[in-house]
């Protein structure tokens, strides 16, 4: 009898495969004449490749991050092929396009085309047609930030900045004189009107965060006062004073423990005091597992789940470990006997939760459920994420 050994993998493997099925089927590699390019998606892939690259030393998959932002910027950085209008959103000529591929922002993605002016809004058709999110840009210029520190080139975070500009610009606003500002969720193509106007909960969080993790790494590395973001720093942090962080949505509260690892290697890296803000996302956090916990969302069969919602509270439980290590080696930072001791040793408990939902969706039978199939590149690279997350986490 001869007994056969089936190969394990090591999650490095895993990943490489899911990441070329990836690019194969999107048209980044091999290139095909219309690529899928989604922008969430997408900034999470870069993430993805810049740690293959780093675990890996292929220079492959650095070609492969660097081919995608390419992608990203002259398809979403563009106007749609069945829109009326042509060329970069932001109407720079061509050559200037090039150089400022960011500066008009970038599109979702979406299947269907914005709404338009005259069109009355459908809830349910929104969530397919186009336009830009405040939070997919947020992705995206973090994704940049990881490309600019790993090449050493400045063109990556001036693009990253360029965008936090536009964005910021075109997203906030006042309601009325004397009133704290406010931020719209989903903007058209060329951001001239809002066309969801509600304010994500989350988006003044992550854009204050991201804001200063694009400020350290300009002013560190390449210092341009042309591309400074203290008044959008300082307009952010108004919208987010007295803000609730909580949610129970996994996405959100996975989110929430990611802007918490972010948020502290920013403290570090800019010695900056933002404790107390830290302390409220962790609090915030709890509370959202807290109750994912007693509802037990995990229970269901795969028909019945998001694989992407749930491992993006799978990639936010991976940085639990690192946020410890480094509030207890930065104790001139962090005050370990504030709430922050009680509130990271709360949070250890729930980290075996991750492990469980990459366990399940590892599980190829679980990969060929319906609700799987349907958003399967998002859940593909998410899966990635979750599985090697220090590209997406650490910066």
């Amino acid at each position: 009898m001869i007994l056969v050994v089936k190969k394990i993998e090591k999650p490095v493997e895993i990943v490489e495969k899911i990441m070329q099925d990836f690019a194969s089927s999107t048209g980044l590699d091999p290139t095909i004449d219309s690529p899928q390019r989604y922008l969430w998606t997408d900034s999470f892939a870069v993430c993805n490749y810049l740690e293959l690259f780093h675990l890996t030393d292929q220079k492959k998959y650095l070609n492969l991050a660097l081919n995608l932002v390419n992608q990203v910027h002259s398809i979403l950085g563009r106007h749609r092929d069945d829109d009326i209008r042509n060329g970069w959103i932001s109407g720079l000529n061509d050559k200037e396009g090039e150089k400022h591929p960011t500066i008009g922002g970038l599109r979702i993605g979406k299947q269907q085309n914005e709404r338009q002016p005259d069109e009355s809004i459908n809830d349910t058709l929104e969530w397919d047609q186009d336009g830009q999110y405040y939070h997919y840009l947020i992705k995206w210029m973090h994704a940049l930030n990881h490309i600019s520190q790993v090449t050493m080139n400045s063109a990556f975070i001036r693009w990253a900045i360029e965008l936090a500009k536009t964005a910021h610009t075109a997203f906030t606003y006042n309601p009325s004189f004397g009133v704290q500002k406010r931020m719209y969720w989903k903007m058209s193509i060329d951001l001239s009107r809002p066309l969801v106007p509600s304010m994500g909960q989350h988006d003044p969080l992550e854009g204050f965060i991201t804001y200063n993790e694009l400020q350290i790494t300009e002013k560190k590395g390449f210092n341009s006062s042309s591309l400074d973001l203290q008044a959008e720093i300082d307009e952010m942090t108004h919208i987010c004073r007295g803000m609730n962080w909580y949610t129970d949505d996994p996405l959100g509260i996975g989110g929430l423990l990611a802007d918490a690892l972010i948020l502290a290697q920013v403290m570090i890296m800019g010695g900056l005091d933002y404790s107390r803000l830290l302390e409220s996302v962790l609090k915030s956090a709890l509370l959202g597992l807290e109750s994912f916990k007693r509802n037990d969302p995990l229970k269901f069969p795969a028909e019945y789940r998001l694989a992407f919602r749930e491992l993006g509270l799978s990639i936010g439980l991976k940085g639990i470990k690192k946020l410890i290590r480094i509030i207890i080696n930065n104790p001139d930072l962090f005050n370990f006997e504030s709430p922050l001791r009680a509130q990271v040793e709360a949070l250890i408990d729930y980290v075996p939760i991750s492990e469980k939902i990459e366990h399940f969706w590892l599980n190829s039978k679980n990969r060929h459920s319906s609700n799987w199939i349907e958003h399967r590149e998002i859940n593909m690279v998410m899966l990635a994420t979750s599985i090697i997350p220090e590209g997406f986490l650490m910066i």
